[in-house]
């Protein structure tokens, strides 16, 4: 079996439970999924465009944009947990300015982080190249230079990526 079949393959027992757990939800609190499921829709978006194994964009996505949707959730569980309640909710531009925002912080987080940290670790490896050949120059100086002779070919400009 090709490497992309089996990444497309849909994992049934998943697939049940969750119809399960989303059909209990409408059963028991119905009011919670209407604004649930619109409010949680970028995070969605963000598990079908992720292909990597580990899910990075998901868990960015979807860490945020459960925080946009929780007060919303918050304010229905504690004001009137009715399907009116939840609707106006809902309808009203600013709740979904705010849930889709806490989304949008979360693809910037995404997107911004992972060249923020590659740097950073290019600048820790160029560093470190830099401090050990200080020391083989020290080494050098101590016991001559018949110790260097294999490493005479090695250009001293040499940049160290971590990838």
């Amino acid at each position: 079996m090709s490497e992309n079949s089996s990444s497309t393959k849909i994992n049934w027992t998943k697939v049940l439970w969750g119809g399960t757990v989303l059909t209990l939800l409408a059963i028991i609190s119905l009011p919670t999924l209407i604004i649930f499921i619109p409010g949680m829709l970028p995070t969605s978006v963000a598990r079908i465009c992720d292909r990597t194994k580990q899910k990075y964009a998901t868990l960015c996505v979807g860490g945020l944009n459960i925080c946009g949707v929780f007060p919303f959730i918050m304010k229905l569980w504690s004001d009137n947990h009715s399907i009116a309640a939840a609707t106006n909710t809902i309808s009203d531009l600013f709740a979904l300015l705010v849930m889709y925002s806490a989304a949008s912080f979360g693809w910037l987080i995404f997107l911004a982080v992972p060249p923020v940290v590659s740097t950073f670790l290019d600048v820790l490896a160029q560093r470190r190249v830099n401090i050990l050949r200080g020391k083989q120059e020290n080494t050098v100086e101590n016991w001559g230079p018949e110790v260097a002779a294999e490493i005479d070919g090695i250009d001293a400009d040499v940049t160290v990526s971590p990838e």
